[in-house]
């Protein structure tokens, strides 16, 4: 399935690039992950197991065991803090 992937902050700076277009044989955002880490490189680093990364999909926050559907929009990130 076809899937836009978005990247942001250090996730992004490690990875070159802040939106890309992916097809996917995923069927969840953990499996997506795992995917992208097996991409090595930036991506293996940015979103190893064991960092934390956010997770949304479709623009809402999700965790890894969301299922992934055909044009989905997924979204990479670390966590914040404000004060």
């Amino acid at each position: 399935m076809k899937i836009t992937v978005k990247y942001f902050a250090s996730i992004r700076e490690a990875i070159g690039t802040g939106v890309e277009v992916r097809e996917t044989q995923a069927n969840t955002l953990g499996a997506l992950r795992d995917e992208l880490i097996a991409l090595g490189d930036g991506h293996a680093e940015s979103l190893a197991r064991g960092r934390a990364v956010r997770l949304a999909l479709n623009q809402i926050m999700a965790n890894e065991a969301e299922a992934l559907t055909e044009g989905a929009e997924v979204a990479f990130f670390p966590p914040v803090t404000g004060g």
